[in-house]
């Protein structure tokens, strides 16, 4: 497994990270969930991410009883803050000074660790002042509860203006965990740059778009039972987007490029988003412990302009692009 530096830090990560949303306390059961963890391990992955409002917390403690036993230190452990837990009530989202500072205790309880190595604004909050968060997460490193805090689907301008903020409290956001593939590419207009400025790296999630570039689903074909697309949980909805004719005509085509480079449909998305420069790590998920090892398998892989061309020619038309998609809801979810 080959590391990665997370911006302008001398903090590495591995270039995949096992995360476990949509899975770990709702979709599969707690010893698959730890089953797959230790495939992630085996595969010599180091990093995990998660967060408190995965599965009402469940989630973190999922993963917090998976790596029970782990040495420490030989780990990288990421969560996030801003969507609603416990009884949801008017101060159990977003991110201010309150629910920041009671969701990192709740968070390392279930993680049954000391600290986080990343913390990480889930989304934008409009509703609290940008000083008032970024300088409880100040605090939270100060207080040695994390060590590095990171964003997740801001615009290129909030990080410009949060990494400002760190700035001047005395510490640095080093990440941003946006949707990338080669169907969500709205990423590359504005955040990147401005990434690339600003020293914060990505760490990237959803690099086979809801395994819709995994090739399983076919066009005029209804989706077998058991995939996403067929979960009626949520994972249904988010597929959506991308289960039109046109979409999936254009993903096998992507069949015969993987093959000829010796690589699953899978394979090649996740190693795809990994020749941006700018990407640190892509976070896979996992229902069954052999998918992990499988999708490991394209850290390290390098692609060659020709194949990069030869997928842009397959769907490149396809992928989203709009820099404007990138947006944080204007209110606190409920």
């Amino acid at each position: 497994m080959e590391t990665r530096y997370l911006g302008h830090s001398g903090f590495k990560i591995s270039e995949i990270t096992y995360g476990n949303w949509l899975t770990h306390g709702s979709q599969v059961e707690n010893d698959v969930a730890t089953q797959c963890v230790r495939a992630a391990l085996d595969a010599g992955i180091s990093t995990f991410d998660t967060a408190d409002v995965y599965a009402n917390t469940v989630a973190e403690t999922v993963l917090g009883e998976a790596l029970k036993g782990e040495r420490r230190q030989s780990l990288e452990i990421f969560t996030k803050v801003w969507g609603p837990t416990g009884p949801k009530g008017h101060n159990d989202a977003g991110l201010s000074r309150k629910h920041i500072m009671e969701s990192i205790d709740g968070s390392l309880q279930r993680l049954q660790t000391e600290y986080v190595d990343l913390y990480q604004a889930h989304r934008y909050d409009h509703e609290t002042p940008l000083e008032e968060t970024m300088q409880a997460f100040a605090d939270v490193v100060r207080q040695g509860k994390a060590l590095y805090i990171g964003v997740s689907e801001w615009t290129a301008q909030q990080i410009r203006d949060g990494h400002a903020l760190a700035k001047e409290l005395g510490f640095q956001l080093i990440s941003n965990q946006p949707q990338y593939s080669m169907l969500w590419r709205v990423i590359e207009g504005e955040v990147v740059p401005t990434s690339e400025e600003l020293g914060l790296s990505q760490i990237v999630w959803s690099p086979v778009a809801q395994g819709v570039l995994t090739g399983k689903y076919r066009p005029g074909q209804q989706p077998e039972q058991g995939t996403r697309a067929s979960d009626d949980k949520g994972g249904a909805d988010m597929i959506k987007r991308w289960m039109g004719d046109d979409v999936l005509t254009g993903v096998q085509k992507l069949s015969p490029i993987a093959d000829g480079v010796g690589l699953t449909m899978a394979q090649l998305a996740v190693a795809w988003v990994l020749q941006n420069k700018n990407v640190a790590s892509a976070i896979i998920g996992a229902s069954r412990p052999e998918q992990v090892a499988s999708n490991a398998a394209a850290a390290g892989v390098t692609l060659d302009t020709d194949v990069m061309d030869a997928i842009d020619d397959a769907i490149g038309g396809l992928a989203e692009t709009d820099v404007a998609r990138t947006v944080s809801p204007e209110s606190r979810p409920a």
